[in-house]
């Protein structure tokens, strides 16, 4: 592992130690601090949810330029990557973890634990410091489209389930009802509003005047030390959960499994090699990024778990980094 990507992890782990510093102080309060809108850890997170998120989205679909986009090489990540969302989502869904009452939103929580990387914390320095400008080019381009993308996913999940649930303890509404409120409840959601709103100006062939562009860029920037601070917070508040074998799950999920199906179906489905290969099997195996607290949550549900694989992930990714590395070397001496 490079000393840039080392160092890089190193503040991520100082960051989340000032964060639970804060927390354990309740500096801001304890968990009635909030009032109604919970601890200050979800105050946090919810302004993350509703206000710098939606601007690090629409700025970033808003701006993209879909015609020059390396259509194979965002297949080659984003199939297994989907893919695996899914069948997460529906082992757990089989699993029965969404049937306790006030727990509709696990199995979405579970999978959005397992698939979505540290792209910008980890993977920026990692992408620059292995693959060099071409490879940090390739991940950038992959990055704009990866919280659009899984985020839409499970948001539309979540939201399904969670009108399935009030359909249930209501037990009126029909098909076509909860099929209309989990359309209604995505579409206006934090995070898919900005992504449609964004794609709609992107399409209109619009851009961004300065001044707004300027305060869209300033908003989005916040993201960052907002969520590795509320990682922090949220095992000071929650501790860790009673059970860490799903933890492990997610982790090995997140770590071993996903980036191996990236590896199997870019190399040997679709024929990538090269650089592109390297790239988004290292970006597969990146940790578990903050936005998946935020979606936990958001949801109120299974903040600990969220935050403990988040924190054990990135700690083993300092192990298995060099492992995928010294296999692509093997696989894709090219790369």
């Amino acid at each position: 592992m490079s000393e840039t990507v080392f160092y890089k992890l190193l503040a991520i782990f100082i960051a989340v130690a000032i964060g639970w510093f804060v927390g354990r102080m309740r500096w801001l309060g304890d968990v009635t601090a909030g009032g109604s809108g919970g601890d200050p850890a979800r105050v946090l997170s919810a302004a993350a949810f509703y206000i710098f998120v939606p601007a690090l989205l629409f700025r970033t679909t808003a701006r993209v330029d879909f015609a020059t986009l390396p259509w194979l090489t965002l297949a080659a990540f984003f199939i297994p990557v989907l893919g695996l969302a899914l069948a997460v989502y529906g082992l757990q869904r089989a699993r029965g973890a969404g049937r306790q009452p006030g727990m509709a939103a696990a199995p979405s929580v579970q999978a959005i634990t397992a698939m979505f990387g540290n792209t910008l914390q980890v993977g920026v320095p990692m992408a620059a410091a292995v693959f060099g400008e071409v490879g940090l080019a390739i991940h950038i381009t992959v990055v704009t489209l990866h919280a659009l993308s899984i985020l839409t996913l499970l948001t539309a999940l979540v939201e399904l389930d969670l009108a399935r649930e009030r359909a249930a303890a209501a037990q009126a509404q029909s098909l076509g009802q909860i099929l209309a409120t989990t359309l209604r409840n995505t579409v206006i959601h934090p995070v898919v509003l900005p992504v449609l709103a964004g794609l709609s100006w992107n399409a209109l062939g619009l851009h961004l005047p300065a001044v707004l562009d300027e305060v869209l860029q300033m908003l989005g920037t916040a993201v960052v030390p907002l969520c590795l601070t509320l990682i922090g917070m949220s095992l000071a508040y929650y501790g860790l959960p009673k059970s860490l074998q799903p933890v492990l799950g997610l982790v090995l999920a997140k770590l071993i499994l996903l980036p191996a199906l990236v590896l199997v179906f870019a190399h040997w489905g679709l024929g990538l090699s090269g650089m592109p290969l390297g790239v988004v099997v290292m970006m597969a195996a990146l940790p578990t990024g903050s936005n998946a607290l935020i979606f936990a949550q958001r949801y109120r549900c299974l903040e600990g778990q969220t935050t403990a694989a988040i924190v054990a992930s990135t700690l083993l990714f300092m192990l298995t980094a060099p492992l995928w590395l010294a296999l692509l070397h093997h696989v894709n001496p090219g790369g």
